[in-house]
């Protein structure tokens, strides 16, 4: 398309970081470094950062299998021995060059075109960070329950259409298809506390830095032509992976909460009772959706997940003075 090539010749584009937290990813991460690889961007205009967070696998050698091709040079590898997601995505910022820093998993397979659609956004100097379509890439045929309910954030899906918008609230800007400007992002502070190893998040992450940026007074951004595609294995379909993202959910839930409105051993028992009046509630309203169709029994199952998890979490921040320092803190740069 030489009009396209004209056209991108005539901008300033940006100098962009792409960065990508992996742990324990060494069977995926190849795909995804290769996609990047693939981009229909100027190669010059681009680097590859893979911070290895800790590692156990061989994730070490597959990177260092790039170093004698011709594109080694246009990847770099650190290490965080720092466990946690936050603490490798805001490592690897610090030691980025770019001008845009973006984001992604290590298990995602990016469209050429990611790039170059996704930078065009970023010239409406409101727009502090954007994403775009999140689809997935099934491993295998999905049950029906996965594709009818869980096409949506549960997967880290995000599918608004092919148009551009910009709002000043969250449009599903997920941290495996981000773009920050540089100086938004330090701005910001980087990433909140996230996932720690394999076990559900601790934190909000990418949400929480989303609304810092959104507080600094920055425009949000989704952008439906920049695509990328979110490898999603059998274990993502299950009850199991369920039970544990809404896990997730209740203890991010809950870290934001406390961060915004902190509370006392004293008012921890309403709080208990007001989880259990909600829950009790949820079930249900489920109940009767499911039975007009409108949603599959794991649900209710998945909430006793998330409202347990509210419960200890606010149990360890007003009893564990460790975790609760944990939770205050806000310095993760």
């Amino acid at each position: 398309m030489p009009e396209e090539k004209n056209y991108e010749k005539e901008r300033k584009l940006p100098f962009v970081s792409i960065i990508i937290s992996t742990y324990n990813r060494a069977h995926y991460i190849k795909i995804t470094i290769d996609s990047f690889l693939n981009q229909c961007y100027p190669p010059d205009l681009y680097e590859i950062i893979i911070c290895d967070n800790n590692s156990t696998d061989h994730t070490k050698q597959v990177i260092e299998e790039y170093k004698n091709s011709k594109d080694g040079t246009r990847i770099r590898y650190l290490f965080e021995k720092r466990q946690g997601m936050h603490f490798a995505r805001n490592y690897a910022a610090k030691k980025s060059c770019g001008d845009l820093l973006y984001f992604a998993d290590d298990d995602v397979i990016a469209d050429r075109n990611l790039l170059s659609e996704l930078v065009k956004v970023f010239e409406d100097k409101r727009v502090g960070c954007a994403s775009g379509k999140i689809l997935p890439k099934w491993e295998c045929v999905p049950p029906k329950w996965v594709e009818k309910y869980c096409n949506n954030s549960l997967l880290s899906l995000n599918d608004l259409g092919d148009a551009t918008k910009i709002s000043r609230n969250d449009l599903g800007v997920w941290g495996c298809h981000e773009a920050v400007r540089r100086d938004v992002f330090f701005e910001a502070g980087g990433f909140h506390l996230d996932l720690v190893g394999n076990g559900p998040g601790i934190g909000d992450g990418e949400t929480g830095m989303n609304d810092d940026i959104k507080h600094l007074g920055y425009r949000l951004a989704y952008v439906g032509t920049s695509i990328t595609y979110h490898m999603i294995p059998a274990r993502r379909m299950t009850q199991t992976y369920l039970n544990k993202r809404y896990e997730y959910n209740g203890n991010s839930h809950s870290y934001s909460e406390y961060r915004k409105k902190p509370f006392t051993k004293k008012e921890l028992p309403k709080r208990i009772y007001v989880y259990i009046k909600e829950f009790i509630l949820k079930e249900i309203s489920m109940i009767e959706r499911w039975r007009r169709g409108k949603i599959s029994l794991r649900f209710l199952l998945a909430e006793f997940y998330y409202y347990t998890a509210r419960i200890r979490y606010d149990i360890q921040i007003a009893f564990n003075e460790r975790f609760r320092k944990l939770v205050e803190y806000s310095d993760w740069l």
